[in-house]
Order: C-alpha cells, then structure tokens, then sequence
C-alpha cells in the first residue's frame, strides 16, 4: 500500500519537530525552551508560569477583534513506554515515526501523538496568516500524564479567553464534554526477607504480549492485566500448597494497562510438576477467555536459582490483597444526552518487589466524585485487610461536568455537519482531562475536547490516523471562524 499523504503538512512539520524533542513527563524542559523561542521569534507574547506551562497569544484577524477569545490547550509530555529490549534513551533520544498505510505509527515506542499532535495544530496555526480568528490562546501545559502538574499549578488570572478547546481526545468525530476525576493509591508492604526452607523448588513465570492500552479509555475493553492474571495463578497455587513468594514485578504507569509482568516463587519440591501441570491449564483457560482482545499471548515458566523469599505471611497477603483487589469497571451511568458510559473504575497498574519493601500502585477513576471517594475505600480496604504497612493517596483530580448551555458545543456540531454532512457525537469521556482543573479556575468557561483519532495509546502500538488529523484541522479553523 501506498504511503498516505500528510496533511495538513504545516501540522505534520511540527510534529515531526516535536518528536525530535525529548519530552517524558516531569522532564519537559527542553520542550519548554522550544516553544519559548517559537513564541518570541514569531513575534508572539509569550509567558511561561512558575509551574513551566507556556502560553503564547496571537491577535485576532482583521475585523474579529471584538469576537470572543479563544484558548487552544494540549500538554507537551508523552508516556514513554518501549518494546522490551528496544534501545532508547526518552531522556536523549527523539522518537522515530513511519506511515504504515493510512496509520502513523513509531519505531519500537509510544508514538507521542497523546499530546504532540494537539501541540502540533497549536503551533501550526500560531505560524499561519491565512486563517481567520478572533483573539488567540495556545496555552501548552506540562506533565498531564503523571499527575496533571501543569494544569493543577495553572493560576486563576493566565488565561484571557472565553471559550477552550482541549485538543487531547483520541477519537474524531466525537465531541468530549465531560471526563472522570481520578486519584491513586500505593500500598506498600515492608518486609525482611529470609532464606527458604529446605526441599523448596524454585520457579519463574512470565506472561507479556498483551494488549494494555489506557486504563481509562479502554477499561471497558476487557483487555487482560498482567498483573491481575499473575496473582490470579499464585492464589491457585497457594490455595493447594505452600507458596513462597521471593519476586512479583509487573506494569510500568500509573495510567496504563500493565501488559507484562513476572514472578519467582518456590513450592515444595514434589509439587513442582503438579505447578507447571497447573500452569498449563492457567494459561489455556486464560487464552480462552481473552480469545478475542488478546490474541498475542505469551507465556513462559521455567526453573530458576534459589533466592531469598519474603516471610510467608506477607507474601501470602500480597496474594491475595492482588487477587481480592477490584480491577475493571465498577459502575455504568445513563445519560440522556451521553448514553452509557463507564462510570467508575480501577486498574491495578504496577507492582514491584524490592530487597525489603512491595509496593503497589492503583489508580481509581469515577464522573461522579462521592463515588471516586466509594471505589478508592473499596480498593483500600482490600490492602488494609492485607496488612498492608502503608497506604498513600494521590491528590488527584476533579471530574468536568457537562455544560447545558455550551455555545462552543452547538458551533463546533454546526460546523462538523457543514464541513463533512455528518454528525458528531457528543459523548463523556473515562478518564483524565485537563478541562476538570480548568473549570474549577474558570468556573465560566465554555470548554470542548476533540482529537484526531489514536489507538493503543500510552503503549508502543500507539499509531494515529493520519486523514483524521485533516479533518480535525479544518473543525478548528472552522470553529475558530464561527464562533
């Protein structure tokens, strides 16, 4: 097949000079210096806040100076996730992208189209005379993807505008008005580990290949969990005979659907068969189960080297803290206008066993915060029946209700029926937009999220559909016309 034509290819340039810019969360300063010095060289105002956020205002056209100012948002950082034994450094390195058919996809890593390509239309439009406009806001906030740094330090007087369209939604067509709030637990247990017993045999297993995906937007997608799956087989194993427990390591972010994970463990000695008999059923049933969303299992068990293991009672917890705690969506809601949605959820996103302390991480999300606050207890709950020695909250993050009376909403739908005689469908969102922090701030703003349309996002099998990307350009530009 024939490589697609990139367009817009002012937009196109600017993502690929993006993915030359090492930008991982927490470490965007490089990204900060660039859109600085692209600001001051067009001959923008450019500000940047104490928290690192940029922002860069662009005067209205000719005649549209009395319309109402618009703000243009999307975040400079990026999950940097790799195939395993993929050689980069996301500290040094850019990233490699290829077209593959009428999808862009990267070499061995996420593709960092969650938020470049939002990045990239910002900046296309700040360097182009030829689209008209009233007043003009690109704000870039920094580290969404750990904790929404950028838009929870955003002072309450930075943004002018009247209107905000957040350009960090994966799916075109749809129109996002809402978005769930989230936070995160880490439990640890502390331990001192200890020698085995005698006639003890020493395991690993292993399973990767997974699909994973965002542990908001594809919750719902019964995708298996690495983690999940693992604990699932200890606790069979423990249930039959004694378990020792030396190393349960599995997932990498907090907002991502672990798609790998290993553990070491011993049974006694003439149980080993009957374990790795146990195993292969497992895996068959697992494969069964997830016949459809994941077809690319990989398994592997073999024997190892003996290894301190942790003491029996705090690995038997950690079992079954991992087994009993909830994983997936926890409720549904019906809405008239938003139909049904996934409501509240948790994923159990990363494990890592250290020389005297586990420790866990799960991260809840919920449109309706009471019931953010139930799932975090229930979740909780479970570590502190465990015996879990420590349990810490994040801050987290406030859910975005929809707005009845959103002038922005009702342009953009007008618009989209114009350009392509279709209607776009305006739906909520499960999981994280920076848009909950902004309406607490600007209580007043009328806000929408829209996106070229991405998969396998915060995983290295993000790709992007390269014709949405044209179609979401000429909504903007439409938008900003009309409004």
């Amino acid at each position: 097949m024939a490589d697609i034509e990139l367009k817009p290819a002012k937009v196109f340039h600017y993502f690929s000079v993006i993915n030359k810019i090492p930008r991982p969360s927490k470490h965007e300063e490089q990204m900060i210096a660039y859109l600085v010095e692209f600001g001051r060289s067009h001959g923008l105002e450019t500000i940047t806040d104490d928290a690192g956020n940029v922002l860069i205002r662009k005067a209205a056209t000719a005649g549209m100076e009395n319309r109402p100012a618009v703000v243009l948002q999307s975040h400079m950082d990026m999950v940097c996730d790799k195939l395993a034994g993929y050689d980069i450094d996301f500290m040094r390195d850019g990233i490699k992208t290829h077209v593959d058919g009428e999808w862009m996809r990267a070499e061995g890593t996420t593709l960092g189209a969650d938020d470049g390509i939002g990045c990239a239309m910002e900046l296309a439009l700040l360097d182009s005379d030829n689209i008209e406009h009233g007043p003009l806001e690109c704000l870039f906030t920094r580290d969404e993807e750990t904790g929404l740094t950028g838009a929870n330090s955003l002072k309450a007087d930075m943004l002018k505008g009247d209107m905000l369209i957040n350009l960090d939604s994966e799916d075109e067509g749809l129109f996002y008005v809402s978005c769930a709030g989230g936070r995160t637990l880490t439990a640890t247990f502390k331990y001192n580990k200890e020698e085995c017993p005698e006639g003890f045999f020493f395991m690993t297993a292993s399973v990767k290949g997974l699909t994973g995906g965002h542990s908001g937007d594809d919750i719902n997608k019964k995708r298996a969990n690495a983690i999940k799956l693992l604990a699932r087989f200890l606790y069979l194993v423990q249930q039959k005979m004694p378990l020792r427990v030396a190393q349960f390591n599995g997932g990498k972010l907090h907002n991502a659907i672990p798609r790998e994970g290993s553990i070491t463990f011993a049974v006694p000695f003439g149980e080993k068969e009957n374990v790795r008999v146990m195993w292969n059923v497992f895996c068959a049933e697992v494969e069964d189960e997830f016949h459809v969303t994941e077809p690319n299992i990989v398994w592997h068990m073999e024997s190892t080297e003996a290894e301190p293991v942790l003491p029996i009672q705090t690995g038997g917890n950690i079992v079954r803290a991992l087994q009993a705690v909830h994983n997936g969506v926890y409720s549904v809601v019906q809405d008239d206008i938003l139909g049904d949605i996934t409501e509240t959820s948790s994923n159990t996103a990363s494990v890592v066993t250290g020389g005297t302390a586990c420790s866990i991480v799960c991260s809840q999300r919920s449109s309706v915060m009471s019931n953010l606050e139930n799932i975090l207890n229930t979740v909780r709950a479970a570590f502190e029946l465990a015996g879990a020695d420590d349990i810490v909250l994040s801050d987290g993050y406030p859910a975005w209700k929809m707005r009845a009376d959103s002038r922005l909403r009702d342009v953009a739908v007008e618009c989209y029926h114009k350009l392509f005689n279709a209607e776009p469908r305006v739906v909520g969102i499960h999981a994280g937009l920076e848009c909950g922090l902004f309406a607490e701030r600007y209580p007043s703003l009328d806000m929408l999220s829209i996106g070229p349309t991405m998969r396998g996002v915060h995983s290295p099998d993000e790709r992007l559909l390269i014709p949405t990307v044209d179609k979401v350009w000429q909504l903007v530009t439409a938008i900003l016309k009309n409004v």
